[in-house]
């Protein structure tokens, strides 16, 4: 295994990549979760697969925008050196 540093283009892809595997498997699940729901309590409705494929999806998108922007959260406070207060004399 080589210790030279990856360039950023493959860190980009290495985060693509995982993004599009958690977009693939929260989705399938969430579509999975809907059609049990759909078959045993609404009587087979088609709203319950399209509404738990849609949280799936939002949670992916929400994995994958906190992968590439991990400073913007819920919480999460970015103080540029501009705005900090003056020091006391």
């Amino acid at each position: 295994m080589s210790s030279r540093p990856s360039s950023s283009e493959n860190i980009v892809n290495q985060k693509y990549d995982r993004c599009l595997a958690d977009l693939l498997v929260k989705t399938g699940v969430g579509f999975s979760v809907g059609v049990v729901a759909s078959v045993i309590l609404f009587r087979r409705r088609a709203w319950p697969v399209a509404f738990s494929t849609g949280i799936g999806t939002g949670i992916a998108w929400a994995d994958c925008d906190r992968l590439f922007n991990p400073t913007r959260g819920p919480g999460m406070r970015v103080v540029t050196p501009a705005s900090t207060p003056a020091e006391s004399k």
